[in-house]
């Protein structure tokens, strides 16, 4: 999957899967490992997924005015500029990053860190000038990868907190609301199901209500997935789509379920959001995925944003990381990514674990 998916982004150019990437796509083979690797040469203004200055600095400016922080707003943004400038310094965006999959959560699946060292002497020594990053780690989903980086040396950034679920027909199918999900569901008259013949209709359809909601309400910054990501992710089994269908066949809502090592998360999902919110789009889409991922045995990472309609539903926060080395570079780059550490979880981590972000 991971050879066949890169050579694919190789071959036609990231942005025809991720428009707003701009990734050069290797694949490293350690073993029995296949990891794809992204490579970032310092541009500015692209997703988050391979761009560190976006998932610090522009992703959290758009929360900012998310949130309506009033007054506060402008001592937020004063942050931001001043961790912008640290960021481009440093630069960060000039970067490596080690199984990344382009998705909002990396699932590390079985990888539990072996070979990391020789992975590391190797792209630093490959990308001299790069910092080498791997993101999407917590003690959760892979704690033998995230102890593995840190007997490495590697330097732990938290950059969000992301809500999970141990046991979903424990923790989840109980609750009641769950159950009006279930409910509204039913009352919707919605036909759902795991789409495996995807038509280029539905293709389109997938993506433009992924960018309705992600793109459109919430950040330019998340990834923007075109229908050819939609079409190979669902040919090579990167992500099982569920979708509920109207009377007349159209995908009103879905889910697309990425699994790997016993975990299933959802990095996209959609709805119509021209319908009204009373149709409960969203719920029904958020159940999908829930009942799909307990119907196959998994744990549940449910990412991050909306934690209080997460915790009712049965999960709890934990904070997900992102490694960073750069032991190969000069002495101020290093003292900067030394700053910056201190500086985010000193102030960021107990933020996110108080506020619930």
């Amino acid at each position: 999957m991971a050879a066949y998916y890169v050579a694919r982004l190789a071959t036609d150019g990231t942005r025809k899967l991720v428009s707003n990437a701009a990734s050069q796509m290797l694949l490293l083979r350690s073993g029995p490992l296949d990891l794809p690797v992204t490579v970032d040469d310092g541009t500015l203004g692209h997703s988050y997924v391979s761009s560190p200055h976006s998932a610090y600095v522009l992703y959290a400016r758009d929360e900012i005015a998310l949130l309506g922080l009033g007054n506060a707003r402008f001592a937020a943004e004063a942050v931001l500029r001043t961790l912008s400038g640290v960021l481009r310094a440093m630069r960060l965006n000039r970067a490596v990053h080690l199984d990344n999959w382009l998705l909002s959560t990396n699932l590390h699946g079985e990888w539990q860190g072996t070979g990391l060292a020789a992975m590391r002497t190797l792209l630093s020594a490959r990308f001299p000038d790069h910092f080498l990053i791997i993101r999407s780690l917590d003690p959760w989903t892979c704690p033998a990868l995230l102890d593995a980086v840190c007997h490495d040396g590697w330097i732990l950034l938290p950059a969000r907190q992301v809500w999970v679920t141990d046991d979903l027909a424990a923790q989840w199918l109980p609750r009641g609301q769950t159950r009006a999900d279930a409910k509204a569901l039913r009352r919707s008259g919605l036909q759902t199901g795991r789409a495996d013949n995807l038509s280029e209709r539905d293709c389109a359809r997938i993506a433009d209500l992924y960018h309705q909601l992600y793109v459109g309400r919430y950040s330019a910054i998340n990834p923007i997935f075109t229908p050819e990501f939609v079409r190979v992710a669902a040919a090579i089994g990167l992500l099982t789509f569920l979708v509920a269908r109207d009377a007349q066949g159209q995908i009103m809502a879905f889910s697309a379920l990425r699994s790997a090592g016993g975990v299933g998360t959802v990095p996209l999902m959609g709805y119509d959001m021209t319908r009204p919110q009373s149709e409960g789009l969203y719920r029904i889409a958020s159940y999908m995925a829930a009942e799909a991922a307990m119907d196959t045995g998994l744990r549940f990472h449910g990412s991050s944003g909306a934690g209080e309609f997460k915790r009712s539903r049965g999960a709890r926060g934990v904070i997900e990381y992102m490694a960073v080395d750069g032991r190969h570079l000069s002495a101020p780059r290093r003292a900067g990514l030394a700053l910056l550490a201190a500086g985010l979880n000193a102030f960021m981590k107990p933020m996110l674990e108080r506020n619930g972000w």
